[in-house]
């Protein structure tokens, strides 16, 4: 009898879920490659475009990035489902020549809870 009521109960918690509907990031583009920078030309920056393809506002509890030398920027405020955003990621090449490459981990309350994006090229070091 336990055994059916346990089924039960996780069978009505996963049907409501479903009546709740979700929020979800979609990112048609995960990655950039700044190919070769100039390390005394400073930080270079990249947009990454997302949509709340879900039907419940979508929030982005944080982005991470791999490196301080990586600064990621994002929206505050909950996207409206159908609405686009965007996530700005900035790398700062002073101090590290050479080839690199970062993870921006993004998380949200979305169905699915992080994306990770990536960002590589090589920095020519300064002469």
């Amino acid at each position: 009898m336990k055994r059916i009521f346990a089924i039960f109960a996780a069978v009505s918690v996963a049907l409501c879920a479903l009546a709740e509907g979700y929020a979800q990031a979609t990112f048609p583009v995960q990655s950039h490659d700044f190919g070769t920078i100039l390390e005394k030309n400073g930080p270079v920056s990249t947009t990454f475009e997302f949509v709340n393809t879900g039907d419940k506002p979508l929030i982005i509890v944080e982005a991470i990035a791999s490196c301080g030398c990586t600064r990621p920027e994002y929206p505050t405020r909950p996207i409206k489902p159908g609405k686009k955003g965007k996530i700005k990621v900035t790398y700062s090449p002073q101090g590290r020549p050479g080839s690199f490459s970062k993870t921006i981990k993004v998380k949200t309350n979305g169905r699915e809870r992080v994306t990770t994006l990536t960002i590589t090229g090589t920095a020519v070091p300064n002469r």
